[in-house]
């Protein structure tokens, strides 16, 4: 399967995956009128006189999903604009440093030069680019609403221990992300959990005050509104929860598509699949791998281009299975990387090792 096939691939499980989440949010739809219609029978009201079926009212359905997609949308919509700080907020608060544009050292000029060409052949303003300077791993990261305000980021060991072409290969990969719209699918993906997860959280705020409600009326009323509050509370919660659980593992999964489809990319961006493949093979033979020590690095671990978490809600894809789809000839051994800053031409000297 050659690079074309990768990115097509990627896009369909991509298209598929977001599909998902529309299921998702049916499930949760049904399940909000399961427990209305619960709420309701434990209030002694009639439901299905209009419809002629147990349990089954179409004006209630619709009045519950109304509700639940508006509380969903405005919860999200207000998380993405808090997200949605310019590419230049995020490298700050990871701890990055602006290259100055006129810089003399080696490395910081031949970052600036490999992401003011490919800006050029890939036709977007050319971004800001950061250095992560207390990062010794290599790892690397694009940010921003849209291409007119993204930034490219590195670390120092991305930055010193990586080849010419190797380097480009981390840049190109993060261009991808640029002009594929996945900074801003990020964003939104981000919003819409946290919408269903702002459902829980009514849940708490329900719980929070089941009794203090019944407190202020007759004890038989008291005690039957607690009961319909415990209830509405509980439930809530619980599809809130598991709305959650369910969404971050349909994003997780989305993101690891399309970091496929970044590496795709980068090979066709540079055709050169040894670049991108030798910077993922340096990951696998360095201590520090591509872990990022600042404590924002877990809330923005789907922005880097190497993992940060090891887990079902992995936002990248072993690496392994990475370095196999762009060199399917790769044996599966890593090499020892030298901590010495690179000066480039020659890769740096490997032992083999076994993965």
């Amino acid at each position: 399967m050659d690079f074309f096939e990768h990115q097509e691939v990627a896009r369909r499980k991509s298209h598929v995956l977001l599909f998902y989440f529309f299921l998702a949010i049916a499930g949760i739809i049904a399940a909000i009128y399961g427990l209305v219609v619960l709420i309701l029978t434990l209030s002694g009201q009639e439901i299905g006189e209009t419809s002629g079926l147990a349990f089954w009212d179409p004006s209630i359905l619709l009045i519950t999903a109304g509700g639940t997609v508006s509380v969903v949308f405005l919860a999200s919509s207000f998380k993405t604009l808090q997200l949605s700080g310019g590419g230049a907020v995020v490298a700050l608060e990871l701890g990055g440093r602006e290259l100055d544009l006129n810089t003399t050292d080696y490395h910081e000029r031949r970052l600036l030069n490999l992401v003011e060409e490919m800006a050029i052949a890939s036709g977007v303003p050319v971004p800001s680019v950061y250095v992560m300077d207390t990062e010794d791993s290599i790892n690397a990261f694009a940010a921003g609403k849209s291409p007119s305000d993204a930034v490219i980021g590195v670390t120092r060991g991305c930055m010193t221990l990586l080849t010419r072409d190797e380097l480009q290969g981390v840049i190109a990969h993060e261009f991808s992300h640029i002009l594929n719209g996945d900074m801003r699918l990020n964003l939104r993906l981000m919003g819409l959990v946290f919408g269903i997860l702002f459902l829980s959280l009514i849940g708490e705020f329900i719980l929070r005050n089941a009794f203090r409600g019944g407190s202020s009326s007759s004890k038989k009323d008291g005690a039957g509104l607690a009961l319909v509050m415990l209830t509405g509370g509980l439930g809530l919660l619980l599809i809130g929860y598991i709305g959650a659980f369910f969404a971050n593992l349909i994003k997780a999964s989305v993101s690891r598509q399309r970091e496929y489809l970044a590496d795709a990319s980068a090979v066709q961006f540079t055709r050169n699949p040894d670049g991108i493949a030798g910077a993922l093979m340096k990951i696998g033979g360095l201590f520090a791998g591509s872990k990022v020590a600042h404590p924002m690095a877990k809330d923005a671990s789907h922005l880097f281009f190497g993992s940060a978490l090891d887990s079902m809600f992995a936002t990248h894809p072993p690496l392994g299975e990475r370095i196999r789809r762009i060199l399917p000839r790769w044996e599966g051994t890593f090499g020892e990387v030298s901590l010495r800053p690179i000066t480039d031409a020659p890769a740096t000297q490997r032992e083999p090792r076994r993965a």
